[in-house]
């Protein structure tokens, strides 16, 4: 089978303008340069996931409505396995070359790979606007060494959107309130963004 080609910048990008661990609410300062066709590439999945000095951009979207966020458990057929039974607030995965034999992205490509991405996890059927709110950099776990995450919040005017993929499982809309006290069986990055959500919100106005 064909290994995927996934879109990657190196660590040291990252380095260089200046490492951080969790969120990075200052999105200008990265995701230029990160989005800068010079800066990323496309390179085959399964060595870039044992790779740290790759880092793998992957968008993460909190689909949000009042004072709920979409919430939803990572089947056994998910493409981490190591984040498998794990409760997420993150639809998104790796920005794909797919069948258009992409070298890199830039701002407009990325945004619309974005939208391809989550139309085939979802159906998202009621107006939303689309906010990147920060960046996400968790280095604690093997995980999260090799992954950069972008971190969008699609604000609904309403909670009606729904799983389209069968890796998907436990779906639905979740008060902030529960998923707090639901912390701990998340994966880390829903763990760092629900712990935040707050400000995530503020800036998603």
């Amino acid at each position: 089978m064909k290994d995927e080609n996934i879109m990657v910048v190196r660590r040291a990008l990252i380095e260089q303008i200046g490492m951080f661990q969790g969120l990075c609410l200052d999105v200008d300062r990265y995701l230029p340069a990160i989005l800068a066709r010079e800066n990323n590439f496309f390179t085959p999945r399964q060595p870039a996931e044992t790779n740290p000095d790759l880092k793998q951009i992957i968008p993460y979207v909190l689909i949000v409505a009042g004072d709920s966020v979409f919430h939803y458990v990572r089947g056994k057929k998910s493409g981490e396995q190591r984040l498998v039974a794990k409760g997420s607030v993150g639809i998104g995965g790796h920005m794909n070359d797919g069948d258009e034999g992409l070298f890199s992205l830039d701002r407009d490509a990325y945004n619309a790979a974005v939208q391809r991405e989550v139309a085939e996890e979802m159906f998202i059927e009621a107006p939303y606007t689309n906010h990147i709110v920060a960046l996400l950099n968790d280095d604690s776990n093997e995980v999260g060494k090799v992954h950069l995450g972008v971190v969008h919040i699609f604000r609904m005017q309403e909670p009606n959107a729904r799983k389209r993929e069968s890796v998907i499982t436990e779906a639905g809309f979740v008060p902030i309130a529960e998923l707090r006290k639901r912390e701990g069986a998340l994966e880390s990055w829903s763990q760092i963004c629900i712990d935040q959500i707050d400000q995530l919100l503020a800036l998603a106005k």
